[in-house]
């Protein structure tokens, strides 16, 4: 897996392919994408940004720490870690999309805006995403996702694992719109399901999806009853 630092390299470690091609859009492949330097034990991704190579143990490693550290807090820890990543990350992309693309991110069609933010993730192991927009105008929308690097490593525990997609995901659309929003996991490959679900909205809509989640619903009922317009009393 690889992560990135969120900070531009240095001039000497400019990916070479961009340097050449600085108009490339048609970038998104491995070797496109990511500029590997043996010289300098450096991976450049055409953003410009920094990128280290992670194994599975660091994962677990982090979540073990965590949970030993604090206990059952070590979800909110994990879910502020990623919201916190999600802020930094929306700033960050908001630089170099607008450079590259030459046009503001509020005047850009929203699926190719979101497409075009998570395909870095997807290259550097954090798994695929489908994004339904079919509710937003309701105040909420689904996500899922495939092949969740959290939860492909701690494998089946029965239970939600990836708290820190839901606080990136919640970091980085709050930004996007410019309002305080909240994420929750629905279903999760940990809990023996396909793929991942989540559900972005505000806080009111969240914590009704938790406490019926608590209540044994699966991610299918809370769907139809937020689609429903179905609220806590």
């Amino acid at each position: 897996m690889v992560v990135s630092t969120g900070q531009q390299a240095a001039t000497q470690l400019t990916h070479s392919l961009r340097a050449k091609h600085p108009k490339k859009h048609n970038h998104y492949g491995f070797k496109d994408f990511f500029h590997f330097d043996a010289a300098q034990g450096s991976i450049t991704d055409w953003n410009q940004s920094r990128n280290i190579l992670t194994s599975e143990d660091f994962i677990i490693g982090l979540v073990e720490g965590l949970e030993e550290e604090v206990g059952p807090a070590s979800s909110v820890i994990m879910y502020t870690i990623g919201e916190e990543w999600g802020n930094k990350d929306a700033a960050f992309f908001k630089e170099w999309f607008e450079k590259e693309y030459e046009r503001e991110v509020r005047q850009t069609n929203l699926m190719f805006l979101l497409e075009t933010w998570w395909w870095p993730f997807t290259s550097q192991g954090w798994g695929r995403w489908e994004v339904d927009l079919s509710d937003r105008k309701h105040g909420f929308m689904f996500i899922n996702l495939f092949d969740s690097a959290v939860a492909r490593t701690l494998g089946d525990v029965g239970k939600p694992v990836c708290y820190i997609y839901a606080g990136l995901f919640a970091g980085f659309f709050s930004c996007l719109v410019k309002k305080p929003l909240s994420c929750i996991e629905l279903q999760c490959y940990s809990m023996g399901e396909t793929y991942c679900k989540f559900l972005i909205g505000n806080k009111d809509r969240i914590d009704a999806a938790a406490f019926w989640q608590n209540e044994g619903a699966t991610a299918n009922d809370i769907q139809r009853r937020m689609q429903s317009g179905d609220r806590l009393k």
